[in-house]
């Protein structure tokens, strides 16, 4: 029995097991934030438009929860893993994670932007788009990358913790751009042909495949 590799092999697991823990804790008990801000939100947001449109908001599963703000959805997902940042990621050049390898593992939290009516009319082929993500470590630290998520991004992690207030910037910041980000007509040629049975399908049953950017690319930021 080889004890020198058995007891590498038990401490590498029991450590990345421990870290995992922590940042699941980490997670779920910050998703349990957002969740609650995302309620107080949707109560705010409908009085100060008095009634130009529904906001709502759901928590269809544990791990996601869903905004509706006039024609746009916006899902909250988290991810059930943890993640490791690869070797050339921007994270490995601050000191907050050179002085502690710990921190270069992270929960994920996703923000997909998805048209309101996609759900009300079960378009299940529509395509959302991944508008932000956010990254929160064992010590509940955090770095956001997405559209228009400026000052919280990898060259600020560490430097304070994910609660409320930071929810709500990047809550607001997501919400923001989503209603900037509109709906446009799909190019012709990509719709200049169809068949019967498509076509009643579109028109009977409301499942035209949308989305925001259908037939066209998804750049790096399409709202100026």
């Amino acid at each position: 029995m080889n004890t020198k590799l058995r007891n590498a092999i038990i401490s590498t697991v029991a450590a990345k097991a421990l870290i995992r823990e922590q940042i699941t804790r980490q997670l779920e008990d910050s998703f349990e934030v957002l969740c609650a801000l995302l309620q107080e939100l949707a109560a705010e947001y409908n009085k100060l438009l008095k009634g130009y449109t529904v906001v709502s908001y759901e928590r269809p599963a544990q791990h996601v929860a869903q905004f509706t703000i006039n024609e746009d959805t916006l899902i909250f997902a988290q991810h059930t893993d943890v993640f490791q940042f690869d070797r050339d990621h921007e994270a490995w050049k601050t000191p907050y994670v050179t002085e502690d390898a710990g921190r270069s593992y992270a929960g994920i939290v996703n923000v997909y932007n998805f048209l309101a009516e996609s759900f009300k009319y079960d378009r299940d082929e529509d395509i959302g788009y991944l508008i932000a993500r956010i990254f929160i470590n064992k010590d509940g630290a955090f770095f956001v990358e997405g559209k228009r998520q400026r000052n919280m991004g990898v060259a600020h992690y560490g430097e304070q913790p994910i609660d409320k207030n930071n929810w709500r910037r990047f809550v607001e910041t997501a919400i923001k751009y989503a209603a900037e980000f509109d709906l446009l007509a799909p190019p012709y040629e990509t719709e200049k042909l169809t068949d019967l049975i498509h076509l009643k399908d579109k028109i009977l049953k409301s499942k035209t495949k949308t989305a925001k950017r259908l037939g066209f690319s998804f750049n790096s930021d399409d709202v100026s």
